[in-house]
């Protein structure tokens, strides 16, 4: 996990990375959950769409952890980038590495004797000078590595958390039995203590709960709601007011209602809100805010949909213009946006959600990128 800055940050809405529990509004409640369930030995599954604040909330519960427990060892991974087995290895090995030089400052005995025969390559950020690890492990040996890594963890005489995020991704991997491999090591371990997290709902909760996977019922499972408005209103009202200015509670709730008080995007626009002025007191703000972040992004967005095909593209402006949509290959939905027949409809909607470009939600497929579908309407 990354060092928390310690000063007093010049804006204090934080859409990227974690910063501390100054920074960091509420979720005391699920906190308090995670703890006591993995201090009580039992792992945990925390499922939730991206943006919703997931990430923040493990480094929070981790930051909370190690205040009470100095000796704590707290590891956080993100393997969504992993398209197999051995590349999953090699970023957990990084991360366990990284670990112990941040604790540490140079290996211990223990990580040097279990890595020494991966050859880890350490080298300084150009940007901040810190040490950085980097790992090659031969393809045959990625099983017996991974079972290294764990036994390693569970002899370090210390409690160890682990989260893996993106969890999901390991369902998608060629090789066969991975996630049987995991279970069988991961059953064995005692003192570690494992949080999964993820953002594909359907995988998630097919890997947790249907009974022919390996981890059928083998956590406690956790789904993240939004924070409740009234208190995210009161968090980011303190700041404006800090400084001696104020934020409308009214605009506050148009932001909140539009993007249904996904964390990121709130973060993403109080920040520039506060950034602009003292006082928040007109839509028209929030409105401008909002723009300023979409057409930062258009480039990117330019570059996204390029690859995409007509049908493709077409059905994901025509979700973008509905802001929801329940039934995508409904005639009603095909005619009002002049889109081919339901069964190309449907080919490109797999494309699109398996892309991660569209997403079912609890009321129906939504762009999953909120800045994304604003940008599609402007189109």
């Amino acid at each position: 996990m990354a060092k928390i800055k310690q000063k007093q940050l010049d804006n204090p809405f934080v859409y990227q990375g974690y910063e501390g529990p100054e920074y960091f509004c509420d979720r005391e409640e699920e906190v308090k959950n995670i703890i006591s369930a993995l201090d009580n030995g039992r792992n945990l599954t925390l499922i939730s769409p991206r943006k919703i604040g997931k990430t923040g909330l493990i480094n929070h519960t981790f930051h909370q952890i190690k205040k009470e427990n100095k000796d704590a060892i707290c590891i956080y991974v993100d393997i969504f980038s992993t398209k197999n087995l051995l590349e999953f290895v090699e970023t957990l090995c990084n991360a366990v590495i990284e670990d112990a030089l941040d604790r540490e400052k140079s290996f211990g005995s223990k990580v040097m004797d279990f890595f020494k025969g991966l050859r880890p390559t350490i080298t300084p950020d150009f940007m901040t000078g810190m040490p950085t690890v980097s790992v090659s492990v031969v393809p045959v040996q990625a099983e017996h590595t991974l079972k290294g890594i764990f036994t390693h963890l569970n002899d370090l005489n210390k409690p160890v958390y682990l989260a893996i995020d993106e969890f999901q991704q390991i369902a998608e991997y060629p090789e066969k039995g991975t996630e049987a491999m995991l279970r069988s090591y991961i059953q064995f371990i005692h003192h570690v203590k494992f949080v999964f997290s993820g953002s594909k709902k359907h995988l998630m909760e097919e890997m947790f709960c249907a009974p022919n996977r390996p981890f059928f019922q083998s956590t406690q499972l956790m789904n993240l709601e939004p924070l409740k408005e009234e208190t995210y209103y009161e968090f980011a009202k303190k700041f404006f007011e800090a400084k001696k200015g104020s934020l409308s509670q009214d605009v506050f709730h148009d932001i909140y209602q539009r993007f249904d008080g996904y964390t990121w995007y709130l973060q993403a626009i109080l920040n520039r809100l506060y950034e602009q002025g003292k006082k928040v007191e007109t839509n028209q703000q929030a409105v401008e805010a909002i723009l300023f972040h979409v057409n930062t992004l258009a480039p990117h967005y330019q570059m996204l949909v390029s690859f995409l095909t007509d049908n493709q593209f077409s059905l994901l402006k025509a979700i973008a213009h509905a802001d929801v949509v329940e039934q995508p290959l409904g005639n009603e939905f095909i005619k009002r946006f002049d889109l081919p027949s339901a069964s190309s409809v449907k080919s490109a909607l797999k494309i699109l959600v398996d892309k991660d470009l569209v997403y079912q939600s609890a009321k129906g497929y939504i762009v999953y990128d909120r800045f994304l579908g604003l940008w599609l309407k402007r189109l």
